[in-house]
C-alpha cells in the first residue's frame, strides 16, 4: 500500500507540474497576445522590416536657351560580398577566373591574376563588403552584371552596386564657379546657383520599406509608410554658352600672353542687367588657369581710373564743372600735401577740358577738379556718389559679393588727401560687377538695373516661378548729366586712350583703367616692382547700347599692363563676336525715320522656294512672270520676280544662284558641272546663250 501511495503521489506532483507548466504558458500566450502585442510586433518589424531613403534626382542648371550647364548622373560604388550565403563553392570555384579576367577588361587597374588574388584574399579573410570600384557608369554596371559569379546576382554572386548621384559639368571650367557647388561638411561652402537656389534644385527625397528575406537579402516592398522621392526643380539662367565660351577663351588668350595672375569678364544686357557670360580665371600650380574663385562678384579692390566717371559725373550733376571747362594739368604733376599725384605722360597734358581730362585719363586733372570744388565740403561729394548707390551692395541672386567701400568723411581713416586720392579711384574699393552695373546705368539713361543671373524655376518644364529685371534707382543723375556721361566715354575710344578699339561697324563706348594694387604691408610698392590691375569697362554699340562689358586683369607681368591694351583687347574680341552674332536681329538704329529701307538681295533660282523665302521675312515683292526660274532685282523696298528664260540647245543664265539651284537646272539640260569657291555663282563659262552638247562641261565660279 506504501509503495501504491508513493507512485501516486509522485504521479500527482508530475501531473501538477505539467498543469502549472500549461497555465503558465496559457498566461504567457495571454500577454503577448493583449498586453505585449504592439512591443513585440514593433520589434518583429525593426528585424524583418526597414525603412531606406530614396534620394531625389536634383534638378538642372540651364542656360538662356535651355542647354545644360549642370546636371545629376547616377554612379555606382561596386562592391563584392565574398562570404555570401547563397554563393556556392562550385559557383566560386568555376567563375572566379572569368570574373577577375573580366574585372581586368573591364575596370583595368589590375592584371587578371591581380584581381584574382585580392578578391580570393578577401574570401579568406571573409569580408562582406569588398570594394571593387567607385563612380562606375550604368553602362559599366550593366557589363559588370554579365560577368561570371556577378551574373548570380546579390545574394549567389556577391555583386552589391550602391547607387549614388554625381555633378557634372558638360562644357567642363566655363562659369564652373558662377553655377557653383555645395560642400555641405563642417564649414558648409555654399556657391554660385548651386548653393543659392539649394532648396529649388535639391528635390524631397523619398522613404522605401524593404523587407528582409530568408539568407539576409532585402527587397522593396509596397507599404503605407512609403513614400516617392520628388526630384529637384530646374533653375534657368541668364547665360549664353557660345557667348561664355567666347569671354573665356579671350580672357584666357590675354592672361596667357601677359603671364598674369588673375583676371575676370562680365557681359551685361544693358536693358534688364542680365548677366549673359561671366568668366573667372586664375593661374593655377599646374601652370594653367581655373576657375577658382568669383573675383568678378567677390574681389573688391581699387579700381583705380574707371572710378573717373562717377567722380566727374558727381560733379557736372552737382554744377560746379561742365565738360567745357578748362584746366591746367600742368607739366603732369600735382602735389596734395606730402603726395605727387602724376599722368602717364611724362611731359604732361598741358590745358585740358574736363571732357579731355576724362578722355586722357589725366590722374592730375581729374584731383584738382574734385579737390578745388570740394575741398571745402567734402560731404556734399561723397554724398553725391552715395546717392548713386555706389556704397551699397548689390544683392545679388548669389552669395559671395564682396563690400563696397567709400570713405565718409570723419571716418577714422579719412584724411586731406582722401578726397584727391578718391577722385581717381584710390581709398575706394569695388568690385568688378559693382563698377559694371554703374556704367550699365549710364547706358541705360540713368536706370540702374540689379545684375540677374537666374530668371526662372521650372518643373516638368512649366515655369512655376520667375524672376523679372529688378530696377535698383530709375536714374543715377539727370537726362543731362547721363548724355555728357557718354559723349565722354565715346571720346575715349574716339580720341583718348582706348583708339585701339574703334571699329568701322559700330561704335564703343568706355573707359580705361590701370591701377597700382597695394601688397598688404608693402604697400603699393614692394621694392622695385609695383603689381598693377589693367582694366577696360564700356558699352556697345556706343549709339543705342545693347550691352555692357567689363574686363579686369591682375598682375599682368610682361611690361605690358595698361587698361586699353590688356583689357581692352579682350573687350573688343567680346564686342566683336556679339555684333557678328547678335545684332543682326537685336540691333535696331535710334532713328528709324532716318533710315532708308532696301529690299534684301535676294539672289536668283527656283521662284517657289524664293516666294517663301521673302513672304517668311515679310519683305513686299512683285512677280512679272510665271516662269519657274527666276531672277530678283531690287526696286526700293520691293523685290521684282523677272523669269529666267530657258531654251533648248542653249546654256541657262545660272548667275546670282545657289550652287544647289545651279547644279539642278544644268544637269536637268544635259549639262555637266565644275565648280569652285562657296556663295552663290558669280561667273560661268560657257557664258549663258552659247550653244552646247550633251556632256558640255560648265565651269562655275562661286563667290559669297
Amino acid at each position: 500500500m506504501a509503495v501504491r501511495d508513493e507512485i501516486v503521489w509522485r504521479s500527482g506532483i508530475v501531473y501538477f507540474a505539467i498543469a502549472l507548466l500549461a497555465a503558465a504558458l496559457l498566461v504567457r500566450i495571454l500577454i503577448l497576445q493583449y498586453f505585449q502585442r504592439g512591443k513585440w510586433s514593433d520589434m518583429s518589424e525593426k528585424f524583418v522590416y526597414k525603412t531606406a531613403e530614396i534620394p531625389a534626382n536634383r534638378g538642372d542648371i540651364l542656360t538662356n536657351d535651355g542647354r545644360l550647364l549642370a546636371s545629376s548622373v547616377p554612379y555606382y560604388t561596386i562592391y563584392m560580398d565574398t562570404r555570401s550565403s547563397g554563393m556556392s563553392g562550385t559557383t566560386w570555384s568555376n567563375g572566379i577566373n572569368g570574373l577577375s579576367t573580366g574585372l581586368s577588361h573591364l575596370l583595368g587597374e589590375r592584371s587578371a591574376e591581380g584581381w584574382k588574388a585580392v578578391i580570393t584574399e578577401a574570401r579568406r579573410k571573409g569580408d562582406r563588403y569588398f570594394l571593387i570600384e567607385r563612380k562606375v557608369d550604368y553602362e559599366t554596371l550593366k557589363q559588370l552584371k554579365e560577368l561570371p559569379v556577378f551574373r548570380e546576382g546579390q545574394y549567389k554572386g556577391g555583386m552589391v552596386a550602391q547607387a549614388e548621384s554625381r555633378r557634372i559639368l558638360p562644357n567642363s571650367d566655363l562659369a564652373a564657379r558662377t553655377i557653383g557647388y555645395l560642400n555641405l561638411g563642417s564649414e558648409g561652402n555654399e556657391v554660385g546657383v548651386e548653393g543659392a537656389f539649394d532648396k529649388d534644385l535639391a528635390g524631397k527625397n523619398g522613404v522605401a520599406v524593404k523587407q528582409r528575406l530568408t539568407g539576409g537579402d532585402w527587397i522593396t516592398v509596397e507599404g503605407a509608410n512609403s513614400v516617392e522621392s520628388r526630384d529637384g526643380n530646374d533653375v534657368v539662367t541668364t547665360l549664353d554658352i557660345d557667348l561664355q565660351d567666347v569671354a573665356t577663351t579671350a580672357l584666357m588668350n590675354q592672361l596667357r600672353k601677359h603671364d598674369a595672375n588673375h583676371g575676370c569678364a562680365v557681359l551685361m544686357e544693358v536693358a534688364t542687367g542680365d548677366v549673359e557670360a561671366i568668366a573667372n580665371l586664375e593661374l593655377g600650380s599646374d601652370g594653367n588657369y581655373h576657375e577658382t574663385y568669383n573675383y568678378a562678384i567677390g574681389e573688391s579692390t581699387e579700381p583705380g581710373s574707371t572710378f573717373k566717371l562717377p567722380s566727374l559725373m558727381a560733379a557736372i550733376e552737382d554744377g560746379v564743372i561742365d565738360t567745357g571747362d578748362i584746366v591746367d594739368t600742368g607739366t603732369g604733376t600735382v602735389k596734395f600735401y606730402n603726395k605727387i599725384i602724376r599722368d602717364t605722360k611724362e611731359e604732361g597734358y598741358g590745358r585740358l577740358t574736363v571732357k579731355q581730362v576724362f578722355e586722357k585719363s589725366s590722374n592730375v586733372g581729374t584731383s584738382k577738379l574734385i579737390y578745388e570744388h570740394y575741398k571745402n565740403n567734402p560731404k556734399e561729394f561723397v554724398n553725391r556718389l552715395y546717392a548713386m548707390k555706389l556704397n551699397q551692395k548689390l544683392d545679388l541672386q548669389i552669395k559671395g559679393e564682396g563690400e563696397p567701400l567709400i570713405r565718409y568723411p570723419g571716418d577714422k581713416l579719412w584724411s586731406g588727401l582722401s578726397l584727391p586720392m578718391m577722385s581717381h579711384g584710390y581709398e575706394v574699393q569695388m568690385t568688378p560687377l559693382q563698377i559694371l552695373t554703374f556704367y550699365n546705368a549710364v547706358a541705360n539713361d540713368g536706370r540702374m538695373m540689379r545684375p540677374r543671373f537666374v530668371t526662372a524655376i521650372l518643373r516638368n518644364g512649366s515655369v512655376i516661378r520667375s524672376f523679372e529685371p529688378d530696377v535698383i534707382i530709375n536714374s543715377i543723375a539727370s537726362r543731362s548729366t547721363i548724355r555728357k556721361a557718354k559723349e565722354m566715354m565715346e571720346g575715349v575710344v574716339e580720341n583718348g586712350t582706348a583708339t585701339n578699339l574703334r571699329n568701322a561697324n559700330y561704335k564703343i563706348a568706355g573707359k580705361t583703367g590701370t591701377a597700382q594694387i597695394a601688397k598688404d604691408k608693402y604697400g603699393y610698392r614692394q621694392g622695385v616692382r609695383i603689381s598693377y590691375q589693367a582694366s577696360f569697362v564700356g558699352y556697345f554699340p556706343a549709339e543705342n547700347p545693347l550691352y555692357s562689358c567689363i574686363v579686369v586683369v591682375n598682375a599682368p607681368s610682361n611690361g605690358v599692363y595698361y587698361g586699353n591694351l590688356v583689357a581692352g583687347a579682350v573687350f573688343k574680341e567680346i564686342s566683336d563676336k556679339v555684333y557678328a552674332t547678335r545684332f543682326f536681329r537685336n540691333y535696331e538704329p535710334e532713328k528709324k525715320e532716318d533710315i532708308k529701307l532696301n529690299a534684301p538681295e535676294a539672289g536668283n533660282g527656283y521662284r517657289a522656294d524664293i516666294n517663301e523665302v521673302l513672304r517668311n521675312l515679310k519683305v513686299r515683292y512683285r512677280r512679272t512672270s510665271d516662269d519657274e526660274w527666276v531672277a530678283t532685282r531690287e526696286s526700293g523696298d520691293t523685290i521684282r520676280l523677272a523669269g529666267v528664260k530657258m531654251q533648248n540647245g542653249l546654256v541657262p543664265d545660272v548667275r546670282g544662284m545657289s550652287l544647289r539651284d545651279a547644279i539642278f537646272l544644268l544637269e536637268n539640260s544635259g549639262l555637266r558641272v565644275k565648280y569652285s569657291g562657296k556663295g552663290r555663282v558669280l561667273r560661268q563659262s560657257p557664258e549663258h546663250g552659247a550653244r552646247y552638247y550633251d556632256g558640255t562641261v560648265v565651269s562655275l565660279e562661286m563667290n559669297m
